[in-house]
């Protein structure tokens, strides 16, 4: 089987990193690469690396023969997207922005649409069947499956307090004043304190885990890296090390990407991977979670690809090897 893609954004981080990805997967035909600022521009203008990878060019027009439409743009700009043009209903969509995570059903030219939350260790049957998937958030992703176990296990009863730590590349590729190499480089601060935006959806995830919400102190940090987040969890729990790890292991022994560490883990492990590593340990009353990613693979465009294997009977690893 083949499957025909349209990807829309494909001038910026994530629209990069899904190009890297689709060019080399076995069974993708890129049908058009969409993006208004740089139409008419080769692809490898704009992510040189793919200079003698792909011949495609950019283009401002769009083309409803293809099988999945990847919008890959800023927050806000799916929706509008999916109201200012007549995408086909028998188009599968993946979204990689906050639009639909939250609030699943859109109407556009009237077009009905319902997103399934593309996170595949607690919703792969449902994603198989889906028409269109509202990607994790790249946090969000790391957080939820540090605390998925304990969330099926009814083990969310007391406050969680989280630490992320992320690289430049998750604030997207326009400038800011934080995002300035001579403002990033030997420089770490922490940014949106306890109101970080994916907290909604972890509340959602673990919730439909089996959870009741526990509340969630979250500090997110800006690193001094380009790629990947290290997020660490605590919280109190009755559970032994030993019963704790064989939750864990338990719940992801079926997972493609996701793996429960006995060792202690670091971020260089899942840098362009689309895995996420875990790992758990016990002080006292406490347990304390280690879960890494990299946020342009496994929280982006890799799970995004992830999510487009199941929905099309492909091998969920396909591509992302």
């Amino acid at each position: 089987m083949s499957v025909r893609v349209g990807i829309i954004g494909g001038a910026g981080y994530t629209g990069g990193e899904l190009l890297r990805i689709l060019i080399r997967h076995p069974q993708v035909q890129i049908g058009f690469v969409h993006s208004e600022s740089h139409a008419g521009q080769k692809v490898f203008e704009a992510h040189n690396d793919l200079l003698g990878d792909t011949d495609l060019s950019f283009t401002d027009k769009l083309s409803n023969d293809v099988d999945v439409l990847f919008l890959c743009m800023g927050h806000g700009k799916s929706a509008e997207f999916l109201v200012k043009n007549d995408i086909s209903r028998d188009i599968r969509i993946i979204d990689l922005s906050q639009d639909f995570r939250l609030n699943g059903n859109v109407t556009a030219n009237g077009v009905q649409r319902s997103f399934i939350y593309g996170l595949p260790e607690l919703y792969s049957k449902e994603i198989k069947n889906a028409q269109n998937i509202a990607n994790p958030g790249c946090f969000a992703t790391a957080f939820e499956l540090a605390l998925l176990p304990l969330a099926s296990a009814n083990l969310l009863s007391y406050e969680v307090h989280v630490n992320g730590i992320t690289g430049s590349t998750g604030a997207g590729q326009a400038l800011s004043d934080t995002t300035h190499f001579s403002w990033r480089n030997n420089n770490i601060s922490i940014y949106k304190a306890f109101t970080h935006q994916h907290l909604k959806e972890v509340k959602q995830t673990l919730e439909s885990a089996g959870a009741n919400a526990p509340k969630l102190n979250f500090i997110p940090v800006r690193g001094n890296f380009t790629r990947g987040i290290f997020l660490t969890a605590y919280t109190d729990c009755v559970l032994s090390l030993e019963d704790l790890t064989s939750l864990y292991k338990g719940f992801y022994k079926d997972a493609a990407f996701t793996f429960v560490s006995d060792r202690e883990i670091s971020l260089k492990e899942v840098v362009n991977t689309n895995k996420c590593f875990l790992h758990v340990e016990k002080y006292e009353d406490k347990v304390l979670i280690t879960s890494v990613i990299d946020n342009l693979t496994k929280g982006a465009s890799g799970q995004a690809v992830q999510n487009m294997n199941l929905m099309f009977g492909l091998d969920e690893k396909a591509g992302l090897h």
